[in-house]
């Protein structure tokens, strides 16, 4: 879709904080993330809904965030040990999954997100590509 963000983030129209890029899917840093090291995983197929997603394209989502999550969960080390996972899905018509490093429980709250700068996300990005490990 040529409108949709993430369609234009996946073309390279608009930068992000990229830590994961297979052929299927991309995983960046939100610009607006609830705690540092909050990551989008999104697939490069334009889908509007996650439960849109063919069954089988919906499991290797799943299991591509996997990988992702235990990265961040080096990185960031949050005080739950736990890394949230959330599909919200209104503020992009592009399905995609939030892995947000928790605090607490109610770290699951985008009126807690904030703004943050590039060179924050760079650095961010490279505390997660430095953990992970398929």
């Amino acid at each position: 879709m040529d409108n949709c963000v993430f369609c234009k983030i996946i073309r390279g129209e608009i930068p992000s904080a990229k830590v994961f890029e297979d052929e299927d899917f991309l995983a960046f840093l939100t610009i607006n993330p609830i705690n540092p090291g909050h990551t989008l995983v999104i697939p490069k197929k334009h889908i509007s809904y996650v439960f849109d997603m063919e069954d089988s394209e919906l499991g290797k989502f799943l299991m591509v965030c996997k990988p992702i999550a235990k990265a961040l969960e080096k990185a960031f080390n949050p005080k739950t040990g736990k890394i949230g996972i959330m599909v919200a899905g209104l503020e992009v018509p592009h399905a995609h999954i939030h892995l947000i490093p928790m605090e607490s429980e109610g770290d699951l709250n985008f009126a807690n997100a904030k703004s943050v700068s590039p060179d924050e996300l760079s650095q961010n990005a490279e505390k997660i590509k430095k953990e992970f490990v398929i």
